[in-house]
């Protein structure tokens, strides 16, 4: 009898994974952080919103970024390089189930901290990597080439560096492209670009830091309703949480600004909108506030670590 419970049990959990598979998106993508720069608990803070976390650390504060992963092609693919790429890149490749501790591509949009250099993990002192595709933009590649350490890791053949050109398409894999644009940010050392990734149903907009939206040449509402999800940069909800730093040296869509904006979009425009790249202070950090209660309620999302979606 325990015998046939067995074996009934192995073919009911075989019959769920052939559904899964069945059912289960060509192409996915991956929430792998949604934390401005420098972390939370943020280097420095005496902020109640960091004092908890400097004794208990929540496993979820991870730096922005998102992973690709096409499964018919087993191809995997990050987007930004953070500080916590060990962490990231461990994730994504259990989750796309591979054996391959890189994957098959790097894309970057800036050279601010929190999105390039975890590239350092690729070099020497650390995996030792070989030939890891990383597609950056002119500026950008002349800046990882021209610089220490990031120069290093090119001449040993670590990275790859691969040229992108402000919206020209990367194809991928016959499943998956990848568009960059030129966004208005605070450009010391690069460009900054945002990304439209194609996968063979659905599409997404990855815009994690720019300025404010009406610096920018394009309409953000009308970039919206060209795809099917938006992962927008909400690094502060307000002026409040900044205010002992000079917001002209670090401009940002408030998200109380963008609710305003996009106050007129139809609900299923919304429900597109998922902001990111929150800052230490940002309370929509945290679950449980008024403000994230405040964006739920307004029609918004607010990206979720581990969170997925099929493409």
């Amino acid at each position: 009898m325990m015998y046939l419970l067995a074996l009934t049990a192995l073919l009911m959990l075989s019959c769920e994974t052939q559904a899964q598979k069945k059912t289960q998106s060509p192409v996915s993508l991956i929430v792998l952080g949604t934390v401005q720069d420098g972390g939370s608990p943020h280097i420095g803070c005496k902020r109640d919103c960091c004092a908890d976390l400097f004794k208990n650390l929540d496993p979820e504060r991870k730096v922005v970024s998102l992973g690709i992963v096409d499964h018919e092609n087993q191809k995997t693919y990050l987007f930004e390089a953070t500080p916590d790429m060990s962490t990231q890149l461990k994730a994504l490749k259990s989750y796309a189930g591979l054996e391959a501790e890189t994957p098959d591509g790097i894309f970057l949009t800036h050279a601010h901290i929190g999105h390039y250099t975890g590239l350092m993990y690729l070099g020497r002192e650390a995996l030792g990597a070989h030939q890891v595709p990383v597609y950056a933009m002119p500026k950008m590649k002349a800046f990882l080439e021209n610089n220490g350490p990031w120069s290093q890791l090119v001449a040993l053949g670590n990275m790859d560096l691969i040229e992108m050109s402000d919206k020209r398409v990367v194809e991928l894999t016959p499943n998956l492209t990848v568009t960059p644009f030129t966004v208005p940010h605070r450009d010391e050392f690069s460009e900054t670009v945002g990304f439209k990734i194609f996968g063979p149903t659905k599409s997404v907009l990855f815009i994690p830091d720019i300025d404010k939206w009406h610096k920018w040449e394009e309409s953000i509402a009308e970039e919206i309703r060209k795809v099917d999800f938006a992962f927008l940069d909400a690094s502060f909800f307000d002026g409040k949480e900044i205010n002992n730093r000079d917001i002209a040296e670090i401009p940002h869509p408030f998200v109380i600004e963008s609710m305003e904006l996009f106050a007129s979009l139809p609900t299923s425009e919304k429900e597109k909108i998922h902001f990111t790249h929150l800052n230490h202070t940002n309370p929509l950090l945290d679950k449980t506030s008024d403000a994230s209660q405040s964006v739920r309620d307004s029609g918004y999302k607010v990206a979720q670590f581990h969170q997925k979606v099929g493409l």
